[in-house]
């Protein structure tokens, strides 16, 4: 694509549901529709998650699918080389994933080449387009906890693995200058009653209910959509096809609350906005597939007693993101469900900053790749954030590349400290405030301008590395279980691309592992078996205390990361039922 459609069109990006391993047939389903459309290609795909980068049957047992679905999918290809990527192509994270990899990129980083991950949170360029991605799913129960999983993962811990965390939503609503784009695997809690909800109830049987009493959707990704108000936002999860148009406060003078404004929000039966060009499939109903993954077959024990529980009213105002549960509830659940990690502390309601101006986000959602299934969408999207001073020029103007954000970074540094991994027993730094954190992160912008900018370091190096052993499945060396049987995990694996991402904005690699760390949490997990306490991938309850170190599998090596110290300086002082997939 040349730099001129870009100017004159808007950039030409493909969007795409859920993933699950099927990259050859989506990225040929997207060279046909642009053959229909006359297109030469798009600048963008988007993936709303499940993307699924299986490296190799080990990462299977990261997955939280039951061993029947296991498939190793065609990711492989494009990790091994064998396959390239014919399009530029970004993806936020699900509840159907390589979770093990997907950790070693926390911030960001690319699973093959021209395949980005967008890590649990981020926001990031291409061109003038301004994208914010956030990973995940929803589960009030592990919002306000620790990214403490760390392999050796237990059952629950792959299941809790893919939640979303408060953190990450905390840094997310510190933007404070217009996106474009927003992505999450699910759906934004309540977007469904700003569409042709009725036709959604009828092809979707359960989503009335748990629509009506507050169940669909997620309160982060709401918290998120009502902060940023893109101009689009894609989602994915529930498989099946649905837009809508959201009409955002009119009144810059409007508190924004980082809450759900209820689930009962007027319907507009109005179809999205978007310039949207003939999305893929044509059935209207779905058929119901034997085969297809159904989310409920892997919930844990302890999530269905929450299931049990339901109905439960949508909150309401301030309160709304406590989810709060009646007191005789709380008490038939384990003891593992007592909250540790809750702010009593109010924060302030703050005025949506002045440079977040568009008022109309067109929601899309898109079913996954399956014949007659709606799972494409081609779009011209034309940039509502553009300010020239930020856009990164690029060295081949055949290609755009994607950048750094320099509002994100900033952000990033700020929180970097409040980050903890691998310990479930600690609690998350409390939430200051944004007239607590704002002086921070301005303060820190100017680090990233004199550090990053500055010295041309926006520009994201395309520098993806091999981790994890390759799998042929020709050779009998590395095939092994194409399905994944085996319980057997592999071992965590430093990422060069962390250690390089983190040294560049000056803060402490938590990510890496030196080989005697890993050899300290491998022993805990003998010990563990030994005991009869628990297994990797088994039906124990939790590892205990302590950072949650790698451990060694036969054959899979050590992984080839590197450095672990804080870079170049830490800079100003701060303080540390449905079947879906």
């Amino acid at each position: 694509m040349s730099a001129v459609v870009v100017e004159k069109s808007g950039l030409r990006i493909a969007v795409e549901g859920c993933g699950h391993g099927t990259l050859n047939a989506i990225y040929s389903s997207i060279q046909k529709t642009c053959e229909v459309n006359g297109w030469d290609g798009v600048d963008l795909l988007i993936i709303g998650g499940d993307f699924q980068a299986v490296r190799n049957p080990q990462d299977l047992n990261c997955m939280a699918v039951p061993h029947k679905y296991r498939e190793i999918g065609d990711f492989y290809e494009y990790y091994s080389g064998a396959r390239k990527a014919p399009f530029l192509t970004v993806f936020v994270g699900g509840n159907h994933e390589a979770s093990n990899h997907l950790f070693e990129l926390y911030y960001g980083g690319w699973v093959a080449p021209n395949i980005y991950y967008l890590g649990a949170a981020n926001v990031v360029r291409l061109g003038p387009l301004r994208i914010a991605g956030l990973s995940g799913i929803w589960k009030g129960y592990n919002f306000n906890k620790t990214h403490h999983e760390r392999i050796p993962y237990s059952q629950d811990d792959v299941r809790s693995i893919y939640h979303v965390r408060e953190l990450d939503v905390r840094k997310m609503v510190q933007i404070r200058t217009q996106v474009d784009v927003g992505i999450s695997h699910d759906w934004p809690r309540a977007v469904e009653w700003h569409g042709d909800h009725k036709t959604l109830f009828r092809k979707k049987n359960d989503f009335e209910a748990e629509s009506r009493d507050g169940t669909l959707g997620s309160v982060a990704a709401r918290r998120v959509f009502d902060r940023l108000r893109p101009a689009y936002w894609f989602a994915a999860h529930l498989h099946i096809k649905f837009a809508a148009t959201f009409k955002h406060e009119e009144t810059r003078d409007q508190l924004v609350r980082e809450s759900v404004q209820g689930a009962h929000a007027t319907a507009n039966d109005v179809d999205a906005g978007a310039q949207g060009q003939h999305g893929q499939g044509t059935s209207s109903h779905a058929v119901r597939n034997e085969d297809e993954i159904d989310l409920e077959m892997d919930e844990s024990e302890e999530e269905s007693t929450l299931k049990d529980q339901r109905p439960m009213p949508e909150p309401q105002g301030q309160e709304a993101d406590t989810l709060t549960v009646p007191q005789s509830i709380r008490d038939q659940l384990p003891s593992s469900f007592s909250v540790r990690s809750r702010n009593p502390q109010k924060i302030a309601e703050t005025v949506l900053p002045t440079e977040i101006t568009n008022k109309t986000t067109n929601f899309l959602a898109l079913d996954k790749c399956l014949p007659g299934r709606k799972f494409l969408q081609l779009l011209e999207v034309q940039p509502a954030s553009q300010r020239p001073e930020e856009i990164i020029s690029q060295p081949d103007e055949g290609k755009l590349r994607l950048t750094y954000d320099k509002e994100w970074l900033a952000i990033t540094r700020v929180f970097a400290a409040e980050l903890v991994l691998g310990d479930r027993h600690a609690t998350v730094p409390p939430n200051r405030g944004e007239a607590h954190y704002r002086p921070l992160i301005e303060a820190e912008e100017a680090w990233i301008e004199e550090h990053v900018v500055t010295k041309g370091g926006l520009l994201i190096p395309e520098d993806f590395e091999h981790t994890a052993p390759l799998y042929n499945p020709e050779d009998p060396a590395t095939a092994d279980e194409p399905a994944g049987s085996s319980d057997a995990q592999p071992p965590e694996y430093n990422s060069p691309q962390t250690a390089c991402f983190c040294d560049m904005i000056g803060i402490e690699n938590r990510f890496f592992l030196t080989d005697e760390q890993r050899d300290e949490r491998m022993k805990l997990a003998e010990q563990m078996q030994q005991s009869g306490s628990g297994r990797p991938g088994g039906n124990s309850r939790g590892w205990g205390r302590g950072r949650g170190r790698g451990w060694r599998s036969g054959g899979y090596g050590r992984g080839r990361g590197r450095g672990h110290g804080h870079g170049r300086g830490s800079g100003p002082s701060r303080s540390r039922g449905p079947h879906r997939g």
